[in-house]
């Protein structure tokens, strides 16, 4: 089987399931949140309502918008990207690689991030899912005649020097983050969940992707190309997904920082602005 023949029976489960999951984590429901002293001695309030009823406050708050940006631009851009995929069209297959990044990674921090909920199988399953027609995308393309379809005008450096940006700082952000919780009398920010399942993700994924996209987007490798679309994209959703999970937090009261009201913007913003010239400069 072809791995575009593949994708017709992967990418409507990832549709339906993920509509179920981000409308189910959306939904209202009763309670009233409560405070509570983890085994570690970190004060944290549990939700206490809804799907994420054993989550923290402030861990409710970070998936609901998630949820909410899967409603609003991950699947409709799965929608558009597998649309145009079907038509032939190669914007379309690198849009759709991209988002299906998107879905891998937050599918898979929902897995091990999310307290156990009815939902967790369908968490399992769009993680899974995603994985497999991810790789299938990639395989799609044709990476001997891949860079002939970008034009020379394309701003690689300006994509390779964002790459770069990002990449160094989540290093930075998560490796302090890490650091200041050596000391035997510290007790580690985990907001009620068992480790930094986030910050590993990022420094095993997300980090060598941003490096080994720019140098091989420099180099003009095809790999480069396919690469950058998928990281740009990545942070296009993402960094949007974590400006909206720092406004949640402010509005309920969690604690949230500067970097994440100001950065995250405005690495979405600019990852915007990166795909749109990525797209519009292939012939």
């Amino acid at each position: 089987m072809k791995p575009l023949t593949a994708l017709n029976w992967l990418i409507p489960p990832i549709f339906v399931l993920a509509l179920i999951a981000a409308l189910a984590g959306l939904w209202p429901g009763d309670g009233q949140p409560y405070p509570l002293t983890s085994f570690r001695g970190e004060e944290v309030t549990i939700n206490a309502t809804g799907l994420y009823f054993w989550d923290t406050v402030s861990s409710a708050a970070q998936m609901q918008a998630n949820d909410l940006v899967t409603l609003a631009l991950g699947l409709p851009l799965l929608a558009v990207a597998f649309w145009l995929t079907r038509r032939g069209s190669l914007r379309g297959r690198l849009l759709l690689a991209g988002t299906l990044g998107f879905f891998l990674y937050t599918y898979m921090s929902m897995c091990f991030g999310t307290a156990y909920n009815p939902l967790f199988l369908v968490y399992v399953a769009i993680w899974g899912l995603s994985f497999y027609a991810f790789i299938l995308a990639l395989m799609s393309f044709d990476l001997a005649t891949l860079p002939q379809h970008f034009s020379d005008r394309l701003p690689r450096r300006w994509i390779a020097g964002l790459l770069f940006f990002v990449g160094a700082f989540l290093l930075l952000a998560w490796l302090g983050r890490i650091i200041s919780t050596v000391s035997p009398a510290a007790i580690p920010p985990l907001d009620n969940v068992t480790s930094m399942f986030i910050q590993a993700m990022d420094l095993v994924l997300v980090v060598p992707l941003c490096g080994l996209a720019g140098v091989l987007l420099l180099r003009r490798s095809a790999w480069g190309y396919l690469l950058a679309a998928v990281a740009l994209l990545k942070f296009l959703t993402v960094g949007t997904a974590v400006a909206l999970m720092a406004l949640n937090m402010a509005r309920i009261g969690a604690p949230v920082t500067v970097i994440e009201l100001a950065v995250f913007p405005t690495i979405a913003v600019l990852n915007l602005v990166m795909v749109v010239a990525l797209l519009k400069h292939m012939k």
